[in-house]
């Protein structure tokens, strides 16, 4: 790769075992892919958070390398295992507490924002577009370079920490103004009506394209939908960017219809019910509990119902009046986790869920081992309420 001479003396130790440390990930990730040189980035969202996902190693890991390394740029952190606020609520190992603090005690340290979300774009402020940022949650990456208009590769969790460290990331083809020619073309045979059909036909899309994917026949998405594309996309492979009819088409044309959606559907359902709703993968931002708190008025849920949203998410919907309502129908509140890999959910006590979720379903049917029934937001209400 072709670097600077800071870079050069940081990669060689000269600037200290942190940077070298930071700058030898840079170097290797980007040789790999291909990368002539580094570019200097304005914003980092971290993932390798959860102690489910990183283990031992990676606490060990943080502890050490926390003691003399700070972020360098704005950088954001994902959801961590479990809402500290709560605890008293679940049967959690000791260890897996005492490990889970450990973690979120070295970031924090590092002077990475405690944000614990993984919908970092509904947070903040964005920046300028085209912008460079660096953001390892998926469903962020893909969120940032199709809807907000920056530019970020799909990081891994150690490049987008090495990225904090540095203000640097690799740039690749992905990054390039001339990135503008989708590989693929999926043409909707039928009219997607809800965040469920925009999730599995996210999936879809994730499966087919390696990189950059346009979809014709999806009209007028709101924030929602494309959460859930966005989240479909992220969970299937390494798709980093989409485009909606998009003019500019590639050669290859696929279809999406009804036998597609059905064989993802039957793919990711594998229960005819659930003991318990989960709502929020990726977690729920304020529109989405005000549009939930409307459409449970007067109603109560039958089943348990989790919701996951960031605690900045639930402190402002408090203030609103949100919370009471929710809580009135039965929902638990959960914030800075998320539905993917936490230990709130396990076989230990549910077999099975009920989710609106794609991404959500993904990860609790192959990392928590749980039974998932999938339905829209507005089946699971009509389905699993009574009138309160």
């Amino acid at each position: 790769m072709d670097l600077t001479e800071y870079e050069k003396d940081a990669l060689d130790g000269k600037k200290g075992e942190t940077l070298e440390i930071a700058y030898r990930i840079l170097t290797a990730v980007g040789e790999a892919m291909g990368s002539d040189r580094l570019i200097p980035i304005r914003w980092t969202h971290v993932s390798g958070v959860n102690y489910n996902t990183i283990g031992d190693a990676g606490e060990e890991f943080l502890s050490k390398f926390s003691e003399n390394a700070n972020v360098r740029i704005m950088t954001t952190l994902n959801p961590t295992g479990y809402d500290i606020d709560k605890i008293q609520n679940y049967d959690l190992d000791e260890n897996f507490i005492s490990k889970q603090e450990s973690i979120n005690n070295s970031y924090k340290k590092m002077g990475v924002i405690p944000t614990f979300s993984c919908i970092p774009y509904e947070l903040y402020g964005l920046p300028a577009q085209n912008t460079q940022v660096s953001f390892a949650e998926s469903n962020a990456a893909i969120h940032a370079n199709s809807v907000d208009f920056l530019k970020t590769n799909k990081e891994s969790a150690f490049s987008a920490l090495a990225s904090a460290i540095t203000g640097k990331s690799i740039y690749s083809n992905i990054r390039q103004q001339n990135l503008d020619t989708p590989e693929i073309s999926i043409r909707c045979k039928f009219n997607i009506q809800n965040e469920l059909e925009c999730g599995i036909l996210g999936y879809f899309a994730g499966q087919t394209s390696k990189k950059f994917v346009n979809i014709d026949g999806l009209y007028e998405i709101d924030q929602i939908e494309t959460k859930s594309l966005c989240g479909g996309i992220g969970t299937s492979g390494q798709c980093i960017k989409y485009t909606l009819n998009e003019s500019k088409k590639p050669k290859e044309k696929i279809d999406f219809d009804k036998k597609d959606f059905q064989n993802i559907y039957d793919e990711l359902n594998t229960s005819e019910n659930g003991d318990v709703i989960v709502l929020g993968s990726p977690q729920l931002g304020m529109r989405e509990l005000s549009n939930l708190s409307c459409m449970l008025n007067n109603k109560k849920f039958t089943k348990p119902c989790m919701i996951f949203c960031p605690r900045t998410v639930k402190n402002q919907a408090s203030v609103l009046g949100y919370n009471n309502k929710l809580e009135h129908a039965g929902c638990e509140i959960l914030s800075n986790c998320c539905a993917c890999f936490t230990p709130l959910l396990t076989r230990k006590n549910i077999d099975s869920v009920i989710t609106n979720s794609v991404k959500g379903s993904y990860y609790l049917k192959h990392k928590n081992k749980l039974h998932t029934n999938i339905k829209s937001l507005k089946n699971i209400i009509d389905e699993n309420t009574k009138i309160n």
